[in-house]
């Protein structure tokens, strides 16, 4: 059986450190801002777009509220089962594949973090759990039109799971049978002897 090429550990690698980085990076910098952590939102373009710092112990949409120990251990049982699947069962072979789920895992790391109360933030005055550790992800981007409409607030990791979410169901509808074909044709390849 073909073994997968160095160079796809490092499309899937390169997104999911440098995503992770970039994630909590800005958190990091966004939490520490004094204005942002009285409540106030910082416009980049108004009432558009621009940062308002939120704890979401949810998922996506803040989905499933309070369920934290429940999408981490999704998180965990993910991070581990995406690098199984590229480079033990070889769906790497696939480079779309593998640069989507570098997005992927990058963007699940990176709340993983959160959900785990790694960044040292507590929940506010104003929570009844005032001062306990905050076990959940750090959502900072705000998008809304003229106070109409608002997204829930998200931040580069939710970026990174949508992106790569996107980029595979690109790929399902451009290239539909890439895998499979991979694996019928390594089927019917003949074997040599190692010598």
């Amino acid at each position: 059986m073909d073994r997968v090429s160095p160079k796809r550990y490092i499309l899937f690698v390169v997104p999911a450190v440098v995503g992770l980085a970039a994630d909590l990076a800005t958190k990091a910098w966004l939490f520490s801002w004094p204005e942002l952590r009285a409540g106030r939102v910082y416009w980049l373009w108004q009432d558009h777009a621009g940062f308002q710092l939120s704890l979401n112990e949810g998922a996506l949409f803040g989905l499933g509220q309070g369920k934290v120990w429940l999408f981490a251990a999704l998180s965990v049982a993910a991070a581990i089962a995406i690098p199984v699947w590229l480079f033990w069962f070889r769906a790497a072979r696939d480079a779309w594949l593998t640069f989507a789920l570098g997005c992927v895992t990058g963007g699940v790391l990176g709340n993983l973090f959160d959900r785990l109360g790694l960044h040292g933030e507590v929940w506010p005055p104003s929570d009844p759990r005032a001062g306990e550790t905050a076990h959940a992800v750090r959502d900072w981007i705000l998008v809304q039109i003229n106070n109409q409409w608002t997204w829930p607030n998200f931040n580069i990791a939710d970026s990174l799971l949508v992106t790569g979410a996107a980029l595979m169901f690109l790929h399902a509808l451009i290239h539909p049978n890439t895998l499979s074909s991979e694996v019928a044709r390594e089927k019917a390849t003949p074997r040599t002897p190692a010598s």
